[in-house]
């Protein structure tokens, strides 16, 4: 149970990732995957400000991440794997080569090109490809903004139609 969940969100580190699921899961610690801030101080130390003293917050490249998932996965624990798009998730899924088994779609939000899908999840045509991919890898994929939300299974989440 060391890796609690493993979400996408658009705003990586906010509260409702913190507070929202962090307090229900009890996280101890967050590994935010992004390239881009992997190699920069100054967003990490931003990043870093969004989390109470006692959780750790890992930053790391996609291949880091999929290198220490073992590590992470055996930890006592509970943690969150955060990625901000569903192709950096993709990518992960394929570089962990079957270790993960459940992703959550969090949060990815409007932007023009994108279809809403649900109140906070709009996406294009190549991510909906995207996570049908993830889910041809055999992992199960499921839309839920907060903890006491019911989870909306992939199929369900590309079929729906939010206006708004």
């Amino acid at each position: 149970m060391a890796i609690a969940l493993y979400r996408i969100d658009d705003r990586l580190i906010h509260g409702q990732v913190v507070v929202g699921w962090g307090q229900p899961l009890e996280l101890r610690f967050i590994v935010l995957v992004d390239e881009d801030v992997a190699a920069s101080e100054w967003e990490q130390e931003l990043y870093r400000m969004g989390v109470p003293p006692e959780m750790a917050v890992h930053f790391c490249t996609v291949s880091e991440a999929a290198q220490q998932l073992p590590d992470f996965q055996a930890s006592a624990e509970p943690g969150l794997v955060l990625v901000g798009d569903i192709g950096t998730m993709k990518r992960l899924v394929s570089a962990a080569a079957g270790r993960i088994q459940t992703v959550n779609v969090g949060g990815v939000h409007h932007q023009p090109g994108r279809t809403g899908r649900l109140r906070y999840v709009f996406l294009t045509p190549a991510e909906e490809a995207g996570l049908r991919e993830i889910a041809a890898l055999g992992v199960d994929v499921t839309a839920q903004d907060v903890p006491s939300a019911r989870p909306v299974p992939l199929a369900e989440l590309l079929t729906s139609t939010h206006v708004g």
